[in-house]
């Protein structure tokens, strides 16, 4: 879903005309639009739309490459979800890919180091290597567990599904708000593991996280009147696999889902007066959930 750089000099740069009378987007001439930015009204599709203080604007105009009427005191365009406009829609999303890659080579180099990062309640008893689990006060499990990997296959399909799902949110919602919604999400999947899944069984990578991802896809895609069948058939795809394949954590998948339907709605859908206030205050709303639901299964495992 990446952008295509246009070049388009002015409002009289309008985009094909459809059969329909609808004209096509500037950038993506395929997509039929009836929405124009307010600077140079140029036609755009949700995809290009910017949120600004009144309407939406077009990417070039965002970055004052048109030269229509940006002004200095012009009040600053946001993203959808309130964040600020950046040059680089997937850095966040770049990083969080380096840094499952980076601790899935220092798995590979050194084994011992699996145990210490997996999700794990408490630990069976011999022939397993004795430690400590998120039951003995290792609660820093459920953020690293949603880093490690340690079949390729794994982190392959984790790392793709990143790239397809991240950008796009990153770019709609922001830096922040977008790292807050991954990294919550992923918490809400590994709590919900260590509250329902077995103590003694080891539970890793970035599942919980990455289905955070698509329920907040769909808000966002039910937010722009996209076609929702692609995200729900691929989301339907994944849950058959996720209860009818071995050795796969639907808990954490469940979790995740769920955190991010709820983070998403939060993000996209909240007024702009308030927006700040009820986006920050259901994720920290659903951290209160997270830490509560530890503390219960501690209890029971201690």
């Amino acid at each position: 879903m990446d952008q295509v750089p246009g070049s388009p000099q002015g409002p009289e740069d309008q985009g094909p005309q459809h059969a329909q009378g609808l004209p096509g987007c500037y950038r993506h001439p395929d997509r039929e639009t009836g929405i124009r930015c307010t600077r140079c009204e140029r036609p755009i599709c949700p995809e290009c739309m910017v949120d600004a203080s009144v309407g939406f604007q077009c990417p070039d105009c965002v970055r004052g490459g048109s030269g229509t009427g940006h002004r200095p005191d012009a009040a600053m365009p946001r993203t959808l979800a309130g964040g600020t406009i950046v040059a680089d829609p997937r850095l966040v999303t770049k990083i969080l890919v380096g840094i499952n890659l980076a601790v899935f080579i220092a798995v590979q180099v050194s084994s011992s180091l699996l145990s210490e990062l997996v999700l794990i309640g408490v630990w069976p008893p011999a022939p397993f290597t004795p430690t400590e689990g998120v039951a003995d006060g290792q609660w820093y499990r459920l953020v690293t567990s949603m880093f490690t990997h340690q079949e390729y296959w794994h982190i392959a399909f984790n790392m793709l599904s990143l790239w397809w799902l991240g950008g796009p949110l990153e770019a709609a919602l922001g830096r922040a708000r977008y790292l807050t919604l991954y990294l919550v999400s992923g918490l809400v999947g590994s709590v919900l593991a260590y509250l329902l899944a077995s103590p003694t069984t080891a539970t890793l990578g970035a599942s919980g996280a990455i289905f955070g991802l698509f329920g907040a896809t769909a808000v966002l895609m039910r937010r722009r009147n996209y076609d929702m069948r692609p995200i729900i058939a691929l989301l339907v795809i994944n849950l058959i696999f996720t209860f009818g394949g071995s050795n796969i954590s639907w808990q954490a998948h469940i979790g995740g889902l769920v955190g991010g339907v709820v983070i998403g709605y939060a993000m996209v859908d909240a007024p702009r007066e308030r927006r700040a206030l009820i986006q920050y205050g259901t994720c920290a709303l659903v951290l209160a959930v997270v830490v509560v639901l530890t503390l219960v299964r501690t209890a029971q495992l201690t």
